[in-house]
């Protein structure tokens, strides 16, 4: 009997449910057709705007919250594979290694600490502020079927009293369903009447709380860590000190329209627009005078020093006019044969005898007899002059000053040639001592100008 009692008392709960959603549902329609009047409270829906829009802004501040957290935990994960790098490439011998150790350890622990007070301030404090909207979501839903409810209680209480034959029971059995509707809708009102505007100015507090303490902690965070980065500079700036002659120097990249060949790249005067300061890893200021004693200078001159002035610009190719004289100047003691000068009114082109000087494909002599004459070293291409002084930087390389000829000769390597730089042996030299081995060396081709 007592289960089929219950079984009775279920039944007739779900049959009262379903009445209820029957009686709303035809109270809402009967509402928008416009045929039943629907009780407004604009104060309390300005208060369901404010919250559904503080909900929002919750749940997106949480959602980069979390983004933020996981940012932090990848960087603390890059750092530490960064650090165990740094220890692994740190030779026993070298000083500071054990501080450098305990630095990276640090670092590590840093970074854990400031993720935890990150979850334990911030994020923690950013669920349980979001935690009570759901219940108040919730509420505010069931605020409004208790509306339709008392609205629909009111309408057909009102339908009974005026009707032409009044029912005094039903009437009656309308009004006190009528009083129980509004008492429910109406402590429902005034506890969210209460507590929607109090959980919306909330809002201000919070945000200055999350975002103090997440200030605060990020503020910390990166003394601490500049702490240990300075020790860290500490240990390096030691073990440079050491090994101060193996400073490692960052090198312009060449252009994409002259890479270069190799390791030497000449420096183009100072004032070029191609001029490529030094760039030096230890941010330190180069001495004055050039490199620091004892240190293994590379050979590209545009490293280390800045170049001489600007040259003067380049001569004109002679026009046809040119005259005669001019042409057999360049020539010495050369035989010249006479030359036919043409106006362009001619019908024949003007037969001009223009010397050809001997060039070069990676070093190797095309044309050219220089190689034959015993006053000239073997191989010899041209001569060229310098505009500017050159100060060598390596002991392959010829120290010029303005003025000095150099005899140009064919690199013994080809594969050795780097682009803008010649092999050569100053005049001066090779008539004093014709030892090409003891007295050739590399130059900038664009401190020199060619000469006949």
């Amino acid at each position: 009997m007592a289960e089929m009692g219950s079984k009775g008392v279920t039944a007739g709960k779900i049959a009262s449910n379903v009445q209820k959603k029957l009686t709303r549902a035809q109270e809402k329609v009967l509402q928008k057709l416009g045929k039943a009047d629907e009780t407004k409270d604009e104060q309390f829906e300005q208060c369901v705007q404010n919250f559904n829009k503080q909900l929002t802004e919750g749940t997106r501040l949480q959602k980069d919250l979390r983004t933020y957290l996981a940012s932090v935990k990848a960087m603390h994960e890059a750092s530490k594979k960064l650090n165990e790098c740094l220890q692994e490439v740190y030779e026993p011998d070298w000083p500071g290694r054990d501080e450098a150790n305990k630095i990276a350890e640090n670092n590590d622990l840093l970074w854990m600490d400031y993720h935890q007070k990150l979850v334990d301030q911030a994020l923690l404090t950013m669920d349980t502020y979001l935690g009570q909207f759901p219940d108040i979501k919730s509420r505010i839903a069931k605020r409004g079927r208790k509306l339709v409810d008392y609205d629909s209680a009111r309408h057909h209480y009102e339908s009974l009293q005026t009707a032409k034959k009044k029912d005094e029971a039903k009437i009656a059995k309308a009004e006190e369903e009528l009083i129980k509707a509004q008492k429910v809708f109406e402590e429902m009102n005034v506890d969210l009447q209460e507590e929607l505007p109090s959980l919306w100015n909330s809002r201000v507090g919070f945000y200055v709380n999350t975002f103090q303490s997440i200030a605060g902690l990020e503020e910390n965070f990166h003394k601490e860590m500049s702490k240990l980065n300075q020790n860290l500079n500490d240990v390096l700036v030691g073990l440079e000190k050491q090994h101060g002659s193996n400073t490692f120097t960052v090198k312009a990249q060449p252009s994409d329209n002259a890479p270069a060949k190799g390791n030497k790249s000449p420096s183009p005067p100072d004032g070029s627009p191609a001029a490529t300061p030094e760039i030096r890893v230890n941010h330190e200021p180069e001495p004055a005078g050039g490199a620091t004693p004892g240190a293994t200078l590379p050979k590209s001159p545009s490293q280390l020093r800045k170049g001489p002035p600007v040259p003067p610009p380049p001569k004109h190719t002679p026009s046809k006019e040119v005259k005669q004289e001019q042409i057999l100047s360049l020539f010495e003691d050369t035989f010249v044969p006479e030359i036919s000068v043409t106006t362009p009114s001619q019908s024949s082109l003007p037969a001009v005898v223009v010397e050809t000087f001997p060039a070069t494909v990676n070093g190797t002599v095309e044309g050219g007899s220089g190689a034959g004459r015993l006053d000239l070293p073997p191989g010899f291409m041209f001569k060229v002059q310098a505009q500017h002084d050159y100060t060598a930087t390596d002991t392959d390389e010829l120290q010029l000053k303005a003025g000095d000829v150099v005899l140009v000769i064919p690199f013994q390597n080809p594969e050795e040639q780097d682009e803008g730089w010649l092999m050569g042996v100053k005049e001066s030299d090779w008539n004093q001592h014709k030892e090409l081995e003891k007295c050739r060396g590399v130059f900038p081709e664009n401190f020199t100008e060619r000469v006949p």
